[in-house]
């Protein structure tokens, strides 16, 4: 099959062994896949978790046809069209556990397929299983005009949040995250943003923050909580060390959470998966969940689709077609 590899100076394209299905394993025709930023490290020849490396395929999330099934696979069959999360996307075919694999509802394209699953399993985990969101409480969404930012903007929503607040540098950027569910939108670069999420919640400080930016904004993060939130560190887009005031943290007793997949074992990750067709597939197969594709580019060109996610201007999803 052709997919896409790392090298040593950049992915391309060549043509390596189809995977074969262990006995949990659906084998998968990918017709698209969809982009996300651990992709770049990957693609670089770097490990990820228990991806990456030398001549690894990238690609976190892909959709597509299931043209074989492990053993010990009994919900899916060849034939269905599903999405799934795992590795090597980026690719004619491509292996996922049947527990990341989830069943496109009939009206879906394999493109907005294919943007969906890694946004769902990780937001519906920080912001209902970590942050356990409740009906009526306001949250702020760090880095909210990303694919996983503009979808936790949705859940948000969808759980009933009384004032979603989404972060941006990127004017253009903020004049659409209401369209997504944000109630506010606000400018990081200006120093006052702390107290404009104060002025939103009535003073009190806002309940919940989902944070991907990390470094440059933890201490903000604090003075815009609420006593007793929770800060749930999703991502480190800003960098992964910086100032922490530690007496903040202590004063408004706030429960900060750190959350990643690298080290999450495959038992975990179905769990995931399980609450989000629990708690969100109604809306999924309504149209409720949705994110804006904003490139497409052939598999061949796949370069220059993580040329276009580095330069960290795009808005929504960048999509690999087969």
């Amino acid at each position: 099959m052709k997919a896409v590899v790392a090298g040593p100076e950049e992915p391309a394209l060549a043509e390596v062994e189809t995977p074969v299905p262990k006995p949990t394993e659906v084998l998968v025709r990918v017709r698209a896949a969809a982009l996300n930023r651990a992709d770049l490290a990957v693609a670089a020849g770097q490990p990820h978790g228990t991806a990456g490396g030398p001549n690894a395929i990238p690609g976190l999330e892909w959709a597509g046809e299931i043209v074989a099934v492990g053993a010990e696979v009994a919900d899916f069959h060849p034939g269905d069209r599903v999405m799934c999360s795992g590795a090597g996307g980026y690719a004619e075919y491509a292996v996922a556990d049947y527990g990341r694999t989830l069943p496109l509802p009939a009206s879906m394209s394999f493109e907005t397929a294919a943007t969906l699953p890694v946004a769902l399993q990780t937001m519906h985990d920080a912001i209902v299983t970590q942050a356990r969101l409740r009906p009526g409480e306001t949250v702020l969404i760090q880095g909210a005009s990303s694919g996983v930012g503009l979808m936790a903007l949705q859940i948000a929503r969808w759980q009933r949040a009384s004032v979603v607040i989404g972060t941006s540098r990127n004017p253009e950027h903020r004049t659409r995250l209401s369209g997504f569910g944000a109630t506010l939108a606000v400018d990081t670069k200006d120093p006052t943003w702390p107290e404009q999420v104060r002025q939103a919640t009535g003073g009190k400080g806002v309940d919940v923050i989902i944070d991907q930016v990390s470094a440059p904004v933890a201490n903000g993060n604090m003075q815009a909580a609420a006593v007793l939130g929770r800060i749930i560190n999703v991502g480190r887009l800003g960098g992964g060390r910086g100032e922490f005031d530690f007496d903040l943290h202590a004063t408004k007793r706030i429960s900060y959470i750190g959350v990643t997949n690298r080290t999450r074992s495959i038992e975990e990750q179905r769990t995931i998966t399980d609450r989000v067709r629990a708690d969100l597939w109604q809306g999924v197969a309504d149209g409720q969940f949705s994110l804006p594709i904003d490139s497409r580019f052939p598999l061949a060109n796949a370069p220059a689709a993580l040329a276009r996610m580095k330069q960290n201007e795009h808005f929504g999803k960048i999509v690999l077609r087969m």
